[in-house]
């Protein structure tokens, strides 16, 4: 396989992973209530979310509720699972989008809040809705380095500025069908946290191990989606296809050293329907092993994938294969395999 991309552990191993959601559920129809004027002005059906897609609802954060406090509470609830106590912790990566300020990491709160020791490293990973898998990528490097026993990968994510902005923006007499279609996947997020543990296989048999992956990029994408808290502008169709250009080449690349065509669920990062059935298609997956929480939650960024194998966990059994499977924009791919 060409380039320095794929990857292999043998001593590594999922030992917990679970999720927050917010409190708050806002419905797609809800979203459309609020932009009807817009709508109405520019001939556009209601039911589009819906339609188009596949979001029916998504979760914001309740009154009282914040993601800082989401993720520690989804990482407390992944350290109980684990049995491992927060001394024993020596790195902790935060994946999250989601930031209030630039400066200082958003992994120090975090560290702070689950009481972490000083010697456990701490720091922020962005890279859009890819960065859990490349989390966990690297923290099972640090494992089987020897660097670091015990892990967390953790991630919180806040659509509610972004949505309110966007709304408040497209409600604008100036903003035009194109603009409002650039702007449309923004509506489509949704919030929520999420948290791994990580630790030596040899040492946690009950643990999933993590075998190992690829990662692929196609960098010359890096304008189709640009975000902030101000607003998301994407290019639906350019993306859609280069996204799919990028995964069909990884896949094919990787079938010199893996054999992911049966594996037993596909975890893919939620996007929308329009999305997930362009993957299904494009590699030749078996839709009924590939389970979605969009219809329910929205697209949560890099905290897709692991609110969805947190909420499959409880389907899979000793010995199956999963495939985790994220796109992010800008673009890169990566897959990560693990034997439950």
């Amino acid at each position: 396989m060409p380039g320095n991309a794929s990857t292999r552990f043998d001593d590594v191993a999922l030992i917990s992973v679970a999720s927050v959601l917010p409190g708050r559920v806002t419905s797609s129809d809800d979203i459309e209530r609020r932009l009807s004027p817009a709508l109405t002005r520019m001939h556009l059906k209601p039911g589009l979310l819906r339609r188009v897609a596949g979001v029916l609802e998504r979760r914001n954060w309740a009154e009282g509720e914040n993601s800082d406090d989401a993720t520690i509470a989804a990482a407390e609830q992944a350290l109980e699972e684990a049995g491992v106590q927060p001394h024993e912790i020596g790195l902790i990566i935060n994946t999250s989008v989601t930031r209030k300020h630039l400066e200082p990491s958003v992994a120090v709160r975090l560290h702070h809040g689950l009481g972490l020791p000083s010697s456990a490293v701490n720091f922020d990973v962005a890279n859009a809705c890819l960065g859990f898998i490349n989390g966990m990528s690297l923290a099972a490097s640090m494992i089987q380095s020897g660097q670091v026993q015990y892990a967390l990968i953790v991630n919180g994510e806040d659509a509610d500025d972004v949505q309110v902005n966007t709304v408040a923006r497209l409600l604008r007499d100036e903003i035009d069908r194109d603009s409002f279609m650039s702007e449309f996947a923004t509506l489509t997020l949704g919030s929520g946290a999420a948290a791994a543990v990580l630790g030596r296989a040899s040492e946690h048999p009950e643990g999933h191990r993590v075998l190992g992956g690829v990662t692929r990029a196609a960098t010359q994408f890096h304008e189709l989606c640009v975000g902030s808290v101000d607003g998301m502008f994407t290019d639906a169709k350019a993306l859609l296809k280069g996204g799919m250009e990028l995964v069909t080449a990884a896949w094919r690349e990787a079938r010199t050293d893996w054999s992911w065509t049966g594996m037993d669920r596909y975890i893919t990062h939620q996007v929308s329907a329009v999305h997930t059935n362009a993957i299904v298609k494009a590699i030749g997956l078996d839709r009924s092993r590939v389970p979605v929480t969009y219809p329910r939650l929205g697209n949560v960024g890099p905290a897709s994938i692991p609110i969805t194998l947190a909420e499959e966990q409880a389907t899979l059994a000793k010995g199956d294969r999963v495939l985790l499977m994220g796109v992010g924009s800008g673009l890169n791919t990566g897959m990560l395999e693990l034997a439950w």
